[in-house]
């Protein structure tokens, strides 16, 4: 119960990004004009949406304290979205809507990115605001084929869509440098400007660090991580990204192109676990109102992920830190979506469009020679409809989808399969219904279902040919499917604030999630997919937010969740909690804006255990609070230019919280800089 009081005394989500334009700077959280909402293909306020929808402004980014820099600490503040990051140099394993979080679909304008690898390569000061939509999203949107860590990536659970700026409302430049703890070093720059009709901006942000271990430690404080370092972990990240839309007329035609580069390089803390990683990701977009109420969109992207590692003799007999191998994952996915939505009679929304992705995926490996392990593609095309009808303060929504999506295999682990393709045909289908009875009060409810095929990672595995570490192949491994059934009201008790309510069941046959498969003591870390066979979730949402007054602002949520087994041919299996989903989650904050340019942000995270595996005998790792902060001075203010100078200490509370595969949080770190805008 303490634990309870405390996490809920603080927080919210609003702060001052050198980066914002004119318009994001008077953005209210409270006050959200026509925006496009994940659950849409058009603009439409956040109240004509059958969804569940939070909306995270560009002036609220700029306040959160990524400590690991990952997007994913972003929604962590929202009901039902649990990030665990591993560490800076590594992705997140956490959970949303109750599931892992590949049941979220994870967007940059309307397009699918990678729940893994995106989210800790984009940079958050090229986005305009999130979405955030909570509830089955698979009838508009696709599911991604990611090959790669945890696999394909489901919107059953619900969407984020990253929106890049668009429309420059003056010209701007914004600068930030930094230092902090583990000799971390960095710094940033973002420049926009309008040319007639095309606005454009571009950045780039370099950060280099001496990092520190972050596994885990026996009771006498002992290292006992599979990780083994040696010596501290250094890593270099550089971004660069650039933007560019022209406004073709005065309508909203307009034609757009985003690219993004990230070079992540460094060492695992041993001498021969040096790593270089390069991933790209690239969106173009058409959007042409053509007529008073018809809208055509046509969007297509690219994602590459190359990622290169050695592998030293750590697990050999003796163990030998002499270079073994260099390995590698080569993926990359070109998604494409063409929609067409036009208005049937005053404000009714008819949608059709068709999806389409291509995936590559391939592993290798090089001792004095390159030895290929898994090579293959897959495909999928998608064909949707949605209608949406406003009758009055009545909004119904209805639409179909028509999935095929088909796996053509080369070589698994360096040789022919037996089975070298196969496909997958499914309709899904979603609905919803949303009731405003007035300004204060509107109740909502939803259902939908999905499809998931396994991944190749999933079926062949990345373990190397010694049998240490790495990824255990399932050939027997199946489709799954679920259904998503959610309902909730949001209520406005009084002026400024906001009290929302959200319950949720999901239902999913032969779930497929990855597990931490137990090992010797002095074995790596392995991990494998499996199917879990019938699971189901259910869980509740309570979230309520005030703006006090122009000096005080704050925030608190709580989600609850069950999420567990319920039948499997495995006895053992049956009633074992879901590994990764917390049954329980506080996040709560609060905003201060002090006379004389000061400018205060307190966030409080309660997480309790989570499960590595699937079995009625494990055991869950420790629960744990997180409390960051955010203060900003304003030092200097004149026309047109700002200097501020800032300090963001992070797990204040200095808590080593231990996460799945022996990594650990390493406790209290803090940073602080300069930031100009003119």
């Amino acid at each position: 119960m303490k634990r309870l009081l405390f996490s809920a005394l603080s927080l919210i989500l609003v702060g001052a990004p050198v980066v914002a334009d004119d318009e994001a700077d008077e953005a209210n959280v409270y006050e959200m004009g026509e925006v496009i909402i994940t659950g849409s293909k058009l603009p439409q306020t956040p109240g004509n949406v059958t969804q569940k929808i939070s909306i995270i402004t560009a002036d609220e980014l700029g306040s959160l304290v990524l400590g690991n820099g990952n997007l994913a600490e972003v929604l962590s503040y929202t009901p039902g979205n649990f990030a665990n990051v591993l560490s800076r140099n590594d992705a997140n394993w956490g959970s949303s809507g109750g599931l892992a979080h590949t049941y979220k679909g994870y967007m940059l304008d309307g397009l699918p990115i990678d729940s893994f690898v995106d989210l800790q390569s984009l940079d958050s000061w090229a986005f305009q605001r999130v979405e955030d939509q909570r509830g089955s999203a698979s009838v508009l949107y696709p599911t991604y084929l990611a090959m790669d860590f945890a696999g394909n990536q489901s919107p059953l659970a619900g969407t984020a869509n990253f929106i890049l700026k668009e429309r420059v409302g003056s010209t701007r430049t914004s600068a930030s440098a930094y230092y902090g703890s583990y000799n971390t070093i960095g710094g940033r720059f973002f420049h926009q400007r309008a040319a007639g009709n095309l606005h454009l901006f571009f950045g780039g942000h370099h950060e280099d660090s001496d990092y520190t271990y972050y596994g885990t430690f026996d009771d006498e404080g002992n290292r006992n991580s599979w990780l083994n370092m040696d010596d501290d972990p250094e890593y270099e990240k550089t971004k660069m990204y650039m933007r560019g839309t022209y406004f073709l007329d005065d309508h909203g035609q307009r034609a757009s192109i985003y690219a993004h580069r990230t070079w992540h390089t460094g060492d695992a803390g041993r001498i021969n676990r040096d790593f270089g990683h390069t991933y790209t990701t690239l969106n173009a977009g058409y959007t042409n109102p053509f007529a008073d109420k018809a809208t055509v969109q046509a969007k297509v992207g690219y994602r590459d992920y190359v990622r290169r590692w050695e592998e030293d003799g750590i697990w050999e007999d003796p163990p030998s830190r002499e270079l073994r191998s260099e390995d590698g994952v080569d993926q990359s996915v070109i998604p494409a979506d063409f929609s067409l939505s036009i208005i049937t009679r005053e404000a009714d929304v008819l949608t059709v469009g068709a999806d389409y992705q291509l995936a590559s995926y391939a592993t290798s490996r090089e001792t004095g020679e390159i030895s290929p392990g898994n090579d293959a593609t897959a495909t999928a095309f998608g064909f949707y409809a949605q209608e949406e009808l406003r009758l009055d303060a009545l909004i119904l929504r209805a639409g179909a989808r028509y999935n095929i999506i088909s796996h053509d295999i080369d070589l698994l682990q360096g040789a022919p399969p037996n089975e070298t393709s196969n496909s997958w045909n499914k309709v899904l289908y979603s609905a919803g219904a949303r009731y405003n009875q007035s300004d204060e009060l509107s109740v909502f409810a939803n259902i939908g279902t999905s499809f998931k095929a396994p991944s190749l990672k999933s079926v062949g595995g990345t373990v190397p040919p010694d049998g240490k570490g790495g990824h255990l192949p399932n050939p027997d491994i199946k489709p799954e499917s679920g259904t998503s059934i959610d309902a909730g009201a949001n209520f406005r008790p009084t002026e400024g604030v906001q009290v929302g309510l959200r319950g949720f069941n999901i239902v999913i046959d032969d779930q497929i999630v990855q597990r931490v498969v137990p090992v010797a003591e002095d074995d790596p870390a392995q991990s494998q997919d499996i199917n879990a066979g019938n699971t189901a979730t259910t869980g509740l949402e309570l979230e309520v937010s005030h703006r006090l007054d122009e000096t005080v602002e704050w925030f608190a949520n709580y989600t609850y969740t069950n999420a567990e087994v319920k039948e499997h041919l495995d006895e053992n299996q049956v009633g074992a909690k879901i590994n990764f989903v917390p049954e329980s989650a506080i996040g709560a904050g609060v905003h201060l804006t002090f006379s004389q340019g000061l400018r205060a942000t307190v966030t409080v995270q309660s997480y309790s255990g989570i499960y590595q595996d699937i079995n009625k005998d494990a055991e869950p790792l420790d629960g744990y609070i997180l409390v960051n902060a955010r203060l900003e001075q304003r030092v200097r203010t004149q026309d047109g230019y700002d200097l501020s100078l800032y300090l963001e200490p992070y797990n204040i509370t200095n808590q080593a919280f231990e996460m799945p595969w022996q990594f650990a949080d390493p406790g209290f770190s803090v940073n602080g800089g300069l930031m100009v805008s003119f």
